[in-house]
C-alpha cells in the first residue's frame, strides 16, 4: 500500500514527461525534412544524427553520475539493453526510411502513428495493464483523430507500406521490453544504449552498402542540421525514457500521438501558410482522446490514494 502512495506522484510525472516527449517529437518530425534534405542519404542522415544523440547521451551519463551503475550491470542486462538497441535504435529506423521511400508520407506517417494500438495489445499480456472500457474507446477517438490528420488520401498496400509497419512493430515490442527494463535500469543508461548500440548496426550497414564513404563528404550544412536534430532527438529519448518508467507504456505511447497535430501546426504555418480544417478537427479529435484516457487514469490513481489514506 505505501508503494502505490509513493507512486502517485510518478504517475503525474510521467505524464508531463510523456507530452514533453510529443512536444519535442512534433518539432522533430518538422525539423527533419530539412535535415535529410541538406544530407541528401535519408540513412546517412540518420546515422549521424544517432551518433550525435550517442555522444550526448554519453555525456549526460558522465554529468548525472550514471558510469558507476553502467559498470555494475550484469550479463543479463546488457543482452537486454542489446535487444533494445537493435530493435530500437538500429533495425526500425532503416526499415521505416526504406518503407518510405517506396510509398506516401500520408500512409507511413498513419501507419507509424498507429503505435499506440500495437502498444495496447501488447501491454494486456506482457505489463499486465488494465484499463476500463471508456479508456479503450479513447484510444478509438485518438485513431480517428489521427486518421483524419494524417491519413493517406488513397489506400493501397505494398512493399512501403509492410516494411514501416514491420518497423513500427519493431518499436511497440522495443517499449514493451525497455518498461521492464526500467524497472531495475536507470533511464538514462537505458536511453544510452539504445542509440549507442543501434548506431553500431547503423554503421555496419553503412559499411556493408559502400556509404561509409559519402560520410565524409556530407557538407558543412548537413553536419549542421544532423547536430540540431541530434540535440532534438537527446531530448526525446531522455524525455520518453523517464515517462515510461513512471507511466504505463499504453498511456506514455497515446499521449505521443500528441505529437502529428504539432508537426501538421508547424507545417501548415511555416511552410503551407495555411491551417487547413481537417486538420484543426483531426488534432482537437486527437486532444480530446488523450484527455479521456489520461484523465481517467489519473481519476483512478485518486481514489486509490483515497483508499489507502483511509486504512
Amino acid at each position: 500500500m505505501i508503494e502505490k502512495i509513493k507512486n502517485i506522484p510518478n504517475l503525474q510525472k510521467g505524464i508531463l514527461l510523456a507530452f514533453g516527449a510529443a512536444l519535442v517529437s512534433g518539432v522533430a518530425n518538422f525539423v527533419n525534412k530539412s535535415g535529410v534534405t541538406a544530407v541528401k542519404d535519408p540513412f546517412v542522415y540518420t546515422t549521424i544524427k544517432n551518433l550525435i544523440t550517442a555522444g550526448l547521451l554519453l555525456a549526460v551519463l558522465l554529468l548525472f553520475k550514471n558510469i558507476k551503475q553502467l559498470k555494475a550491470l550484469k550479463k543479463q542486462d546488457w543482452l537486454k539493453l542489446t535487444v533494445i538497441g537493435l530493435i530500437g535504435g538500429g533495425i526500425p529506423f532503416l526499415l521505416f526510411f526504406k518503407g518510405l521511400s517506396l510509398t506516401s508520407a500520408g500512409s507511413a506517417s498513419f501507419i507509424h502513428k498507429t503505435m499506440f494500438v500495437w502498444i495496447a495489445l501488447f501491454a494486456l499480456p506482457f505489463l499486465k495493464e488494465k484499463f476500463h472500457w471508456y479508456q479503450y474507446g479513447a484510444l478509438g477517438i485518438l485513431f480517428l483523430g489521427n486518421y483524419i490528420l494524417v491519413g493517406p488520401k488513397a489506400w493501397g498496400w505494398g512493399a512501403g507500406e509492410s516494411l514501416i509497419l514491420i518497423a513500427t512493430l519493431f518499436w511497440a515490442a522495443e517499449f514493451i521490453i525497455a518498461k521492464r527494463v526500467l524497472k531495475k535500469i536507470h533511464p538514462n543508461i537505458v536511453a544510452w544504449a539504445r542509440m549507442s548500440i543501434g548506431l553500431v548496426f547503423l554503421l555496419l550497414f553503412l559499411f556493408f552498402t559502400g556509404r561509409i564513404s559519402v560520410l565524409a563528404a556530407v557538407s558543412v550544412a548537413g553536419w549542421g542540421w544532423s547536430l540540431l536534430t541530434g540535440s532534438i532527438l537527446l531530448l526525446f529519448v531522455l524525455s520518453w525514457y523517464h515517462a515510461l518508467k513512471r507511466a504505463p507504456a499504453t498511456l506514455v505511447t497515446s499521449v505521443l500521438v500528441f505529437a502529428s497535430p504539432i508537426t501538421t501546426l508547424l507545417d501548415e504555418l511555416f511552410r503551407k501558410q495555411q491551417l487547413l480544417f481537417n486538420s484543426a478537427i483531426g488534432s482537437l479529435i486527437i486532444i480530446i482522446g488523450i484527455a479521456i484516457f489520461s484523465l481517467a487514469l489519473v481519476s483512478d490513481t485518486r481514489k486509490k490514494e483515497l483508499v489507502v489514506n483511509s486504512y
